[in-house]
């Protein structure tokens, strides 16, 4: 069996709607469609489809197959254009989506340097802090932090976004310091509106403990932690939020790329640094790989390496 070809054929039946739209996409016959679904069932061990007259709708097997299979379409045409040579240099208008805080810390300045290497392609930034509808409003390429990925949509891992739990030092002067995360919860603590609104998670980092003089160094394991928290503001925009903290009405959970350069000035000051806060994925997320534009390629690489090391 080739089983990026029954990926294909799996993947095309759902957009699709039914094995007769993929058999007439994929110019196939509907028989060999049905048998490389079968065989791609047989394969993993579970039915991915649930087949009547009348309608085509996923297993939970196949809701947990789907966007494996996708992004084992996407690096299959990763490599293949890997090794093509380029036809032409990348040239056009490119629609990207990001948070605004993102949009203004690290992506204006990669979309500078990418403009630097690409001068042909040009880039309409939409600064947003809601979830857009790619194809509906035309964007080639929203940056989405999250641990959730819609299943319809294509997303390409960039990095970790990681996050820091701070407060200014007059805060922290007359109210007192959170020395474990249960304390929190006695805190007036500034969230955000879509991420963690009233329950704030925590991962203990990797700590080494000795037992005794000669004795190996031995990890300690605690389970992840959650609190449920609340405070006197919310919003929706992280660089709101970011003013509240620096104006010393709370406590924050913000992204490291916002407050990084705030904690080593002094400023703010890293709370709980023993803990980490909930990391979340950070993805360029796209509607199709059918005939990707140069320019969305390109984006994509340049941001993979741009992003993948930095300490966010």
């Amino acid at each position: 069996m080739d089983r990026l070809m029954a990926m294909q054929v799996f993947v095309t039946v759902v957009d699709g709607g039914s094995l007769s739209a993929a058999a007439e996409q994929l110019d196939l016959s509907r028989p060999v469609v049905s048998r490389y679904v079968a065989e791609l069932e047989d394969w993993v061990g579970a039915r991915l489809l649930h087949r009547t007259t009348r309608r085509l709708s996923l297993t939970p097997a196949g809701n947990e197959l789907l966007p494996r299979c996708r992004r084992m379409l996407e690096y299959s045409e990763d490599m293949r254009h890997a090794l093509d040579a380029p036809d032409e240099t990348p040239r056009g208008l490119l629609r990207i989506t990001a948070s605004t805080s993102f949009a203004q810390t690290q992506l204006i300045q990669a979309v500078v340097d990418y403009g630097r290497r690409y001068p042909g392609v040009a880039v309409d930034l939409l600064a947003l802090d809601r979830t857009v509808n790619l194809v509906e409003e035309r964007i080639d390429l929203a940056i989405r932090m999250t641990n959730r990925l819609e299943p319809n949509l294509i997303a390409r891992p960039l990095g970790v976004c990681h996050s820091v739990i701070c407060a200014t030092p007059d805060y922290l002067a007359r109210h007192g310091t959170p020395r474990k995360v249960e304390d929190l919860a006695l805190h007036n603590c500034l969230t955000h509106s879509y991420v963690g609104r009233s329950l704030w998670q925590f991962d203990p980092k990797k700590k080494k403990a000795r037992a005794g003089k000669g004795a190996a160094a031995t990890k300690t394991k605690t389970q992840t932690q959650s609190v449920a928290v609340g405070g006197t503001i919310s919003a929706n925009e992280v660089t709101v939020l970011l003013q509240a903290v620096l104006a010393g009405v709370g406590i924050g959970h913000m992204p490291a790329y916002t407050v990084a350069p705030l904690v080593a000035s002094g400023q703010l000051v890293q709370l709980l640094p023993e803990y980490e806060p909930l990391q979340l994925g950070m993805y360029g997320v796209y509607a199709s790989r059918k005939h990707m534009p140069a320019t969305l390629r390109t984006m994509l690489d340049f941001l993979a390496q741009r992003f993948a090391d930095l300490p966010f």
